[in-house]
């Protein structure tokens, strides 16, 4: 067959491979386009799945009746008109490619009608051209219909799933479009049944309450909320503490100037900011925004425009990271309290009272508050003489955040009483976590000391990684690693760090290469380094069945509340409950 130019309705098919996947891919585009047209309401009907009807009704600024036409055609747009406007655009679209290739795989229909227009025009796609434009009746806004997907395409049309899971694809994308946009109302009816109805939200009051309608409550109970700008980046959102991890990445949404993005590099940063405080094969849950410069990223590099490019992704990556990481870290007990944190409590311990310890024989001084409230305990006891003051005598204000200890329970738990009502504490877990931070700070204080391999270690990696390699030296000796360059595809290791003896050399440095590679930074000896000393911590930390004094319980409980990431233990398990008095109250069903 000799080069011949390709009929544009066969052209139009061809890009609608790329971005017409699914019934949900048409949502996209199509909603997409409503916010670009400055909608404040957006209301979405499916037929069938979509595969029978989607409408996308908004009431935008509409589309001139002479470019109605002219909107079906392809590479024809509103938003970008030079290579200025591509380098900093900030619209969701901006190709001009959606609608003709819907409306190639499709019965599509374009009703619009501008805000000071007296009547709405529609147009229908089809034939080498559209038709000329008709009047209609219709409210200020577009409404865009799509009938009988894939009708002209019968092999795309077998690859579509059942009703069920289609209708199913394009719920979770509203989810996800709703999430961006707090200040747009939107709705959704499957089959004429009302799925989805969401009222703006312009206050973070309201914004969580639609994050609890859409992810559930459940999410919004473990939700850490932080907002941090540096460096021209901003990232704010919610972010669940890991007690709340899943078995699935399907809680994940995260946006880049207010576009969902699922980004590989984003991904890494935030499991590197989870890698000590989260199960092996668990998931974070968060709905985050990163704000920046759109000139320092490029949406233009995938064809349904979901991953992006940033231009400086090292910072981007370590901004990401960073935020995240000190978020999970100030997630202390003392950062739960009701009331404001006595000084002295959360944040340095009593004078004269050492740190926990397990295996001490002194009793602490925990300080006068302390005695009082196990007086007030022991003076509930029948026959016991009531002292000067009693447990209800101490007001709720001067007690720490996760209170005194009462008691021991199997050997396991700790039970305590705070302000809010009761505490319960897994010992183990607690000083796990306690001892495993303390590890670190002591660790991070010093520069990583290298050990001498009796036989050095040759590695046989790509000539772009050793070169990276000879590049890094420096790294690598911050590192504690020794690496030369034996040959153009050759490495040999001579020294690693001394708390990794007897570790996989030559997957841990083909492992570092990669990350390199792709990140342009790499946190894997951090995380062996830290496997290691989560194993000490665990060996070292106080275990079941060791009978603890009140005073050592009420130092565990004062280490935790200063410590960083106390909530949870190196594995992720949660170190303490707050069960309220409400709580208690249903248990017991008192008040009914």
């Amino acid at each position: 067959m000799r080069i011949h130019t390709l009929p544009s309705h066969l052209v139009n098919q061809i890009a609608a491979g790329e971005v017409v996947e699914r019934p949900a891919s048409v949502i996209k585009e199509l909603v997409e386009n409503s916010l670009d047209a400055g909608a404040s309401r957006i209301d979405i009907e499916v037929e069938q799945g979509g595969v029978k009807l989607m409408r996308v009704r908004d009431n935008g600024r509409g589309i001139h009746r002479e470019d109605l036409a002219l909107a079906l055609s392809r590479h024809a747009t509103s938003k970008v008109a030079s290579m200025e406007e591509l380098e900093r655009v900030t619209s969701m679209g901006f190709r001009g490619e959606a609608l003709p290739s819907i409306g190639s795989v499709s019965r599509l229909t374009l009703i619009s009608r501008e805000a000071g227009s007296e009547s709405g025009f529609q147009v229908a796609a089809g034939g080498e051209s559209p038709a000329a434009p008709a009047p209609v009746a219709h409210p200020p806004g577009t409404t865009l219909e799509v009938r009988d997907l894939f009708y002209n395409t019968p092999a795309r049309r077998k690859f579509l799933r059942t009703e069920k899971t289609e209708f199913g694809h394009i719920e979770t994308l509203v989810k996800r479009l709703a999430l961006a946009r707090f200040d747009v109302a939107f709705s959704l009816k499957h089959n004429r049944r009302e799925i989805l109805s969401l009222p703006p939200a312009p206050g973070r009051a309201e914004r969580e309450r639609r994050i609890s309608g859409l992810l559930g409550p459940a999410f919004l109970e473990h939700a850490l909320h932080l907002e941090h700008g540096l460096a021209g980046l901003r990232l704010h959102g919610w972010v669940a503490r890991p007690a709340f991890s899943r078995s699935q990445a399907d809680m994940q949404y995260f946006y880049v100037n207010g576009r969902m993005v699922r980004d590989k590099l984003v991904t890494h940063a935030v499991r590197q900011a989870f890698q000590d405080v989260l199960y092996h094969g668990r998931h974070p849950a968060y709905v985050l925004y990163l704000e920046l410069d759109p000139l320092l990223v490029d949406v233009n590099v995938h064809p349904t425009k979901q991953e992006v490019r940033f231009r400086e992704g090292r910072l981007v990556h370590d901004f990401i990271f960073r935020t995240l990481h000190q978020a999970l870290a100030e997630d202390r007990p003392a950062g739960s309290a009701d009331g404001p944190v006595p000084a002295g409590q959360a944040e340095e311990p009593p004078p004269g009272a050492p740190p926990f310890s397990p295996r001490g024989t002194a009793p602490l001084q925990l300080g006068e508050r302390a005695a009082a409230y196990r007086a007030g305990f022991e003076a509930q006891r029948p026959g016991a003489q009531a002292p000067a003051q009693s447990v209800a005598a101490a007001p709720d204000e001067q007690m720490p955040p996760l209170g005194f200890a009462l008691a021991q329970l199997h050997g396991v738990y700790v039970l305590a009483q705070n302000a809010r009502g009761l505490v319960l504490v897994d010992m183990h877990a607690a000083h796990e976590r306690i001892t495993y931070e303390r590890l670190k700070g002591a660790w991070e204080g010093h520069r990583v000391k290298s050990q001498p391999l009796l036989v050095p270690v040759r590695v046989a990696v790509s000539r772009r990684e050793a070169d990276l390699a000879e590049q890094q030296q420096a790294l690598f000796q911050d590192l504690g690693l020794e690496v030369d360059r034996l040959g153009a595809e050759a490495l040999a290791v001579r020294a690693i760090p001394v708390l990794l003896h007897g570790v996989d050399v030559e997957g841990l440095v083909r492992d570092l290469l990669a990350d390199l590679v792709v990140f342009g930074a790499s946190e894997r000896i951090r995380q062996e380094i830290n496997t290691v000393l989560a194993t000490m911590a665990c060996h070292g930390s106080v275990r079941a069945n060791r009978r603890l004094t009140p005073d050592e319980m009420n130092a565990l409980l004062r280490e935790m509340e200063r410590t960083e990431r106390g909530g949870q233990c190196g594995h992720g398990r949660p170190t303490w409950v707050q069960l309220d008095m409400a709580e208690l109250d249903r248990l017991f069903k008192r008040g009914r």
